[in-house]
């Protein structure tokens, strides 16, 4: 969708409409974009990277100006020919800004400023708020997902602690089949990389390919043949078990198949076909077997999956004193998982006694789709702006909305103890400003290496950032807890 690229017209139609808007001699506008709180306590920052070298490193020309300006003109809205005629005469087509961002892949708390940008040329004072739309929507949507993937993996990360001697599992145990559930290929892009900052599995291609395209990752990703229903399907009802038996004969080379076992009766084809009739192939397949339940209750069918399998397959119990499966064979869920059936999973498993390495885990549309601005409440506003030569500290406070009460003034963001804090820019030297420059001018002055994104996400941070969320798995009467949940 090549022909919706052209910058000038990637916003809102109003938004050629605000140039003369501001005062008399303005010369300069800084803006601000922060999550203002909602539904999680904290952002992980990650996306604004591939916004920067697919757009805003991609000249405007002069064909796009004649574009915008008869599609805009036939909104009956204004356009303003000169003012993009000077950028493309006087800045080659590149937006005259600079922005400064917190490095990608941190974790910090929310309210706090993550990118700040200010024009670069007085004579483009406007420029700053143009691209408002397509900016925010490039941090608001990769950076929430990501926080999603990172706070699961809080819960995942819980869950070994409490009850597995097997930390080292937990980049390999949330999937990624979010590709069908999301409302474009581009979605797929962002949100899939956000998500392999936390986790080494996805069959989102989309997200592996701008992880790589954007962030120069290597292998980012690892996934295993699995089946469908349409091929389990064909060999009918009666054919269920050869179904079964061929996928694990195909299959074998790989040394890995993950067996749909929900086509008709999951609780007959797991206990009867998986652990009886196709046991002995099981036991000797030459890798990992997963069962992979796809419909019911994702809290109970996992625990009860787990459970059979352990009937016919054994178990071991760990140091911490919970059931392990056999190394062979996993209970693989993926329907119905979301940010908090993943907990409620995790303590129902708990509470019958089985280890959290025991099942691995898929999210589709919950982990890519089921989000949107306001669950995060992401904003970008001005924040500071100079006119004929004097700088004003500039904020919105509306009473019917507390919470969109905006910073003002130029900002800072600030490092130290352990906390993160948004500050005045003049408050502190520029070296402990955490607020570094990406880009000004057309030039990306800082590339980000997904390696350093993910080590970026994995650095130690405070209990209170995830305290709330997996506070429920640690409460003393577990099965109440998932009666709630």
């Amino acid at each position: 969708m090549g022909y919706l690229d052209n910058l000038i017209i990637n916003t809102d139609n109003y938004k050629h409409c605000h140039y003369p808007l501001y005062p008399p001699g303005t010369e300069y506008v800084s803006s601000y974009i922060e999550s203002r709180g909602g539904a999680f306590p904290v952002t992980m920052f990650v996306g604004l990277q591939a916004y920067l070298r697919e757009y805003l490193m991609r000249p405007i020309t002069l064909e796009d100006i004649d574009e915008a300006e008869f599609v805009v003109r036939e909104q009956g809205m204004h356009f303003n020919r000169e003012n993009w005629m000077g950028i493309l005469n006087d800045y080659d087509g590149y937006l005259p800004v600079e922005i400064e961002a917190v490095p990608e892949g941190t974790v910090l708390p929310a309210s706090n400023v993550l990118v700040q940008l200010i024009n670069t040329d007085p004579k483009y004072w406007w420029v700053t708020s143009f691209f408002e739309t397509a900016l925010l929507r490039a941090v608001w949507y990769p950076t929430t997902i990501g926080t999603v993937s990172w706070l699961s993996k809080q819960v995942i990360k819980e869950a070994l602690h409490r009850t597995s001697d097997h930390p080292e599992l937990l980049r390999f145990m949330l999937h990624d089949y979010g590709a069908r559930g999301v409302s474009s290929q581009q979605s797929a892009a962002l949100g899939g990389l956000a998500h392999l900052v936390n986790f080494n599995q996805s069959d989102t291609v989309p997200g592996i390919l701008a992880a790589k395209r954007y962030y120069n990752a290597g292998k980012v990703s690892n996934s295993g043949p699995n089946s469908e229903h349409a091929g389990f399907c064909a060999w009918g009802r009666d054919g269920e078990a050869a179904a079964m038996r061929n996928m694990l004969e195909t299959m074998a080379p790989d040394g890995c198949a993950l067996l749909l076992t929900d086509t008709y009766d999951h609780e007959n084809a797991v206990k009867n076909i998986i652990g009886k009739e196709l046991n002995d192939q099981i036991r000797n397949f030459p890798g990992l077997v997963g069962i992979r339940p796809d419909s019911g209750d994702p809290v109970q069918v996992t625990a009860d999956t787990t459970e059979w399998l352990m009937d016919a397959f054994g178990y071991e119990t760990n140091s911490k004193g919970f059931k392990v499966l056999p190394p062979f064979i996993r209970t693989v869920q993926g329907d119905g998982v979301t940010f908090t059936s993943l907990r409620a999973i995790f303590i129902e498993m708990e509470r019958r006694g089985l280890s959290a390495e025991n099942a691995v885990f898929g999210m589709g549309g919950g982990l890519l789709q089921h989000w949107n601005r306001d669950t995060m409440n992401f904003g970008q506003k001005a924040n500071a702006v100079r006119v004929n030569g004097e700088w004003r500290d500039i904020a919105k406070s509306p009473t019917g909305s507390t919470f969109k009460l905006s910073k003002k003034g130029r900002l800072a963001l600030k490092y130290e103890n352990g906390e993160y804090s948004t500050v005045a820019r003049d408050s502190i030297p520029p070296e402990q400003n955490v607020l570094k420059p990406v880009f000004r001018n057309g030039k990306l002055l800082k590339k980000w290496d997904f390696t350093e994104v993910i080590a970026n996400s994995e650095r130690e941070v405070p209990e209170s950032y995830y305290i709330d969320i997996v506070g429920p798995m640690r409460a003393a009467d577990n099965g109440a807890v998932a009666a709630v949940v």
